[in-house]
């Protein structure tokens, strides 16, 4: 808010150019980089699926939906956690279902 530079009313106060604050660096947590993206994706590939997710995408795929997200809360804590693996798992089985195509 630009101040006035008079003692009374809504903009009172001494004059001043506001200073821009520099982003911290712990503003980044939990942001993904390229490397570690590149890192998790060649994991999987090599690795492959947990027994649960591979249990999880056997459900996606006859539509037992609620059934799934119990089970991935159960396994990972909490339903935020459980949406995330879910809409990870079925963007995998929309990625089989390409390239099956």
């Amino acid at each position: 808010m630009a101040r006035s530079g008079i003692r009374i009313g809504l903009n009172k106060g001494h004059q001043t150019t506001p200073i821009p604050k520099k982003a911290k660096p712990s503003h980044a947590k939990g942001r993904l980089s390229k490397k570690t993206q590149f890192v998790r994706s060649i994991v999987r590939e090599v690795v492959g699926f947990a027994p649960y997710e591979r249990r999880i995408l056997e459900l996606l795929r006859n539509s037992k939906d609620k059934k799934a997200r119990k089970l991935t809360k159960k396994r990972l804590g909490t339903l935020l956690r459980s949406k995330r693996k879910l809409e990870e798992l079925s963007g995998v089985i929309q990625e089989s279902r390409r390239a099956g195509h």
